[in-house]
């Protein structure tokens, strides 16, 4: 690295990414040569969905914040891609980082490679093999189109050389997964939630759109979760989303044996999770940060990204039907949490990141 300064924009809009940048962000601001711009399109906009983690993870303010949100994918894609071409254009920065998966990853990419700018994906060469998400398509297509390709294990370092993203002159560096250099850096920062909760109880999210937009899908859920109730509590801090896909079916929010709870913060959730018994979710970050945290986890959906888990027996991904959930969570609570194993590298994934970027 030569004595200028390298400016750095970084882009992200969701929940999931507001973590993952926080220890990022961290690691950059320890070199004097860099300069990291901060974007955030606005994609989560509840306060306890978006505020609250900047506050308590320290996260810098955002140098722009453009509130897209509540469009339909293309429209928010293309929202966020004209008003992110003309921050890019603006800057002139040597990078964009972008994380994960959302559609702000996808705009961010986007809108900098057509403008020759190098883009660097956080969380590349996860795959899970179901193109009717939207968040499969946004991944495939960011790892495509990126110079710098951080990638949370092996087998994500395997998938983007099966899919021949080393042609066209692309780096892919094992970095290990900045979640977990979250979970090791806040974990003793953990607060617990004003909500009352049960001595013993199931922590449980669900917020993809194949569980909550048709709702014979999400009764089917539901029903299942209520049944779950009679086995364990279950504790659930409710998405807006499917808060609202819930109210368009009429679910009773207020009387069902479900504890819904209001949306968390980062420090909040730690604090869930250290004290579950169990983890139920359809959420591809929940899924780790259970392994981090040493408990066992059901998945609410018919595949995932975080195939390590699944074969070393933490993850147990077994769809909706209730039967099968009921099984699975009967066979899971009294199991004792046993994880010898150590994946995703040694929690400074973040460093390397910085390093990388600075040196690249």
């Amino acid at each position: 690295m030569n004595n200028r300064t390298l400016k750095i924009v970084t882009v992200f809009g969701a929940r999931p990414q507001f973590i993952k940048a926080a220890v990022v962000s961290r690691a950059l601001s320890q070199y004097p040569d860099i300069q990291e711009v901060i974007v955030h399109t606005g994609q989560h906009f509840d306060n306890n969905m978006s505020q609250l983690f900047f506050e308590e993870m320290q996260l810098p303010k955002p140098t722009y914040h453009f509130d897209i949100h509540g469009l339909p994918h293309g429209a928010l894609t293309g929202r966020m891609m004209e008003k992110i071409e003309e921050v890019l254009l603006r800057e002139k920065p040597d990078w964009v980082l972008v994380y994960g998966d959302t559609d702000s990853t996808l705009a961010g990419a986007l809108a900098a490679k057509k403008l020759h700018i190098r883009v660097a994906h956080v969380e590349a060469g996860l795959r899970s093999f179901n193109e009717a998400m939207p968040e499969e398509i946004n991944r495939i297509l960011t790892d495509r189109v990126s110079d710098l390709l951080f990638c949370p294990s092996e087998i994500a370092v395997n998938q983007l050389r099966n899919e021949g993203c080393l042609s066209n002159g692309a780096k892919v560096v094992m970095s290990g997964d900045v979640m977990k250099d979250a979970a090791r850096q806040f974990a003793p920062l953990m607060r617990k939630p004003t909500a009352p909760l049960p001595d013993r109880y199931i922590l449980c999210t669900f917020h993809r759109t194949d569980n909550i937009d048709n709702p014979q899908t999400l009764k089917l859920l539901l029903y299942a979760l209520e049944q779950t109730c009679n086995t364990l509590p279950v504790v659930c801090p409710l998405h807006p989303h499917t808060r609202k896909s819930m109210e368009s079916i009429d679910y009773p929010i207020e009387r069902s044996p479900i504890q819904f709870i209001e949306p968390v913060g980062y420090l909040e959730m730690l604090y869930l999770l250290d004290h579950c018994t169990l983890v139920m979710t359809d959420s591809g970050g929940l899924q780790k940060e259970a392994y981090y945290m040493r408990k066992y986890c059901v998945t609410l959906r018919n595949e995932t990204e975080w195939t390590e888990l699944v074969g070393c027996g933490y993850n147990h991904v077994i769809g909706k039907e209730p039967a099968n959930i009921l099984q699975t969570v009967q066979n899971l609570i009294d199991v004792p949490p046993v994880f010898p194993i150590t994946l995703y590298g040694d929690g400074h994934a973040a460093d390397i990141i910085a390093e990388t970027l600075r040196q690249t």
